[in-house]
């Protein structure tokens, strides 16, 4: 059982075994030199090795009895997933090495995701696919304006289109694992179930992503309105990520959501990737 919008269906997914050499960069201010952007990338990034396995772990739940096709995603969706923690974590020892700080901001991280996990596995899957339609978002935006990373490490800026194009190719495999998992749902209880998660996740991820950036940035020095002001004006204004981000927020509230209803497939064709030795790929 998988959702297909009309005319559109979703793109292979393809595993790129890709390392960055993150322990070879340095990560201080390493996007344009702007100590905001890089505080906000960077408090994204620490959230993510812990973020992807909890999201593994929620897919994995309800990968049993699935049709072939959707089999066969998940295994490239957890695949891709466990590179792009390898490689944050490798990003994040880098920041380490920068000088900054994280395990406080680790723990939290880890705080939230071991509560989550006292949760049915059910609420976990729907907790999942909200956040993974906030990575779909964001990727969206990162490789459909060049300015976001212009001024970057080459390097790292490498990494971050890697992450993003990957995001976008398997942005429906947990909500098409959601669509499996809860097929003898009534419409009004799964309707009501994924919205409510998807306010949490939104409040607890803006959140700690937000204490996050302004954390680095008190190590940096740059505190009150200076921090807060920058992060804001960084978020709402230029480049505006959250402000953009809305409209789609808002449709996955909506009936008949599925997130290949946007099909931005036209961007990861336009990103230049390193080639990986190792490489397979789901069609989807």
């Amino acid at each position: 059982m998988l959702h297909r919008t009309k005319n559109v269906s979703a793109a292979e997914i393809t595993v790129r075994n890709l390392r960055f050499a993150c322990s070879n960069r340095n990560c201080k201010w390493w996007l344009d030199n702007d100590p905001i952007a890089t505080a906000v990338f960077n408090s994204l990034s620490l959230s993510f090795p812990r973020g992807e396995a909890y999201f593994i772990e929620s897919v994995r739940a309800f990968r049993d009895g699935v049709p072939a096709p959707l089999a066969e995603a998940i295994r490239a969706f957890i695949s891709q997933e466990v590179n792009h923690s390898r490689e944050h974590l490798a990003f994040n020892r880098a920041m380490t090495d920068a000088g900054y700080c994280t395990d406080e901001l680790d723990a939290v991280v880890r705080d939230v995701l071991d509560l989550a996990r006292k949760r049915p596995p059910i609420v976990s899957l729907a907790a999942t696919i909200a956040l993974e339609h906030f990575t779909a978002m964001f990727a969206h935006e990162v490789l459909s304006d060049p300015k976001i990373l212009a001024g970057a490490d080459p390097d790292l800026r490498a990494l971050w289109q890697w992450h993003s194009v990957e995001e976008i190719e398997h942005k429906s495999v947990a909500y098409d694992t959601w669509l499996f998992a809860t097929r003898e749902w009534p419409r009004g209880k799964r309707r009501k179930v994924k919205a409510i998660m998807m306010l949490l996740a939104t409040r607890t991820f803006l959140r700690l992503r937000y204490q996050g950036a302004i954390e680095l940035l008190r190590q940096d020095g740059i505190t009150g309105w200076r921090a807060h002001g920058g992060v804001l004006r960084y978020a709402l204004l230029s480049p505006g990520i959250l402000r953009r981000v809305i409209p789609q927020w808002i449709a996955y509230f909506l009936p008949g959501f599925h997130p290949w209803k946007v099909d931005d497939r036209a961007l990861i064709a336009a990103v230049a990737l390193p080639q990986s030795d190792q490489a397979a790929t789901s069609s989807r």
